[in-house]
């Protein structure tokens, strides 16, 4: 009988911890959700490098490992459109195709840049047709110079890094509203019409 007692006394110690170590998960998950749905509307991102600065040269890699640089020359008139994304967030999937489509309108050069592990990022690529083709890298560094903590935001770029626009976005009238922007300020050169004149497939 006593023998039961502390082999049900063990049992239920086992199951306080499991339940301790189960909501401490829980709570940490509800902290990153209330994050990324933290409500979007015209949020600007928190400071970091900000509009006028110049992104620092950074290599970055693509999710099959091959070098993928940020903040190189890029050929005059060109610019490259960012799209920092999460595989959790489900504004990014919505987004994601209608960045793609503005970019090939504008001829922009598009790069996803995500957040998260791997595994998850390589699943999300792989079921959003929108993403084939188009560079997926990981870029924590990136969103670290940049201060990137929500999802999903644009950064353009022009040919020599600086930051034209950054700014969180959640519809196509907000990407074009920042597009927009930056067009009415900062004119782009007339872009080369030779074989770099595309989007980045």
């Amino acid at each position: 009988m006593i023998v039961l007692l502390y082999v049900w006394q063990a049992v239920l110690v086992l199951l306080v911890l499991v339940l301790a170590v189960v909501l401490v998960a829980l709570a940490r998950q509800i902290g990153v959700l209330h994050e990324r749905l933290a409500p979007l509307g015209d949020q600007e991102v928190k400071p970091g490098l900000d509009v006028g600065q110049v992104v620092p040269r950074l290599i970055l890699h693509t999710l099959d490992g091959a070098p993928f640089t940020v903040g190189d020359v890029l050929p005059a008139g060109r610019r490259q459109l960012l799209l920092f994304v999460a595989a959790e967030c489900p504004v990014c999937k919505r987004v994601s195709p209608i960045a793609r489509q503005i970019a090939a309108e504008r001829g922009l050069d598009l790069v996803f840049v995500g957040d998260g592990p791997e595994p998850e990022l390589k699943a999300m690529q792989q079921a959003r047709p929108e993403m084939q083709g188009v560079p997926l890298v990981t870029g924590v560094e990136l969103a670290l110079v940049l201060q990137i903590n929500r999802m999903p935001s644009v950064v353009l770029l022009d040919e020599r890094g600086t930051i034209l626009a950054k700014k969180l976005v959640n519809t196509r009238r907000q990407i074009e509203g920042v597009l927009d922007g930056v067009a009415s300020t900062h004119p782009a050169a007339p872009a080369d019409t030779g074989a770099n004149a595309h989007v980045a497939f």
